[in-house]
């Protein structure tokens, strides 16, 4: 297995999670992991798709080389970002992990139907938690061909 990404050239990652101490949970749980991110946080899915479309106050920022989305948040859930981004022929390629601590049965579901690329229920525990992160890092950032992403430079 090759690593694409180094200190030098992170991983671009967007977390979408309204709770701030999940967000910085996952934060330490990619450096406890040595996983190289780059983690840029939002709170909520509207914000989400502003990220990802460049728009104001996001305009400089990175195409995601993946995209970690929460469930349950204000304004936008992760359930109506999954169906925004199936609708929009410039972001439904960008592989999308449902993040949550949903295990229900429907929202897996759900979430499957609507195209999320996976769906991985937060562990308690934080060894756990570095454990799952470090797998979805290995997973998706090192193993995976991950499609070019337009407007990126790779």
């Amino acid at each position: 297995m090759t690593d694409r990404f180094s200190a030098t050239r992170p991983a671009q990652v967007l977390l979408v999670e309204d709770v701030d101490d999940d967000a910085e949970l996952v934060r330490l749980a990619f450096a406890a992991a040595k996983q190289p991110v780059e983690l840029h946080c939002v709170e909520d899915g509207e914000k989400c798709l502003a990220f990802l479309r460049r728009q104001p106050p996001y305009q400089d920022a990175p195409v995601p080389h993946l995209v970690l989305l929460d469930l349950n948040m204000p304004r936008m859930d992760g359930r109506e970002v999954m169906a925004e981004l199936a609708r929009d022929d410039a972001l439904k390629h960008l592989p999308v992990v449902v993040l949550t601590t949903s295990s229900d049965e429907a929202d897996v579901l759900e979430l499957y139907r609507l195209r999320c690329s996976s769906y991985v229920v937060k562990p308690v525990g934080f060894e756990n938690f570095v454990a799952t992160i470090r797998l979805l890092g290995d997973y998706w950032l090192r193993l995976v061909v991950l499609p070019r992403r337009a407007g990126a430079a790779d």
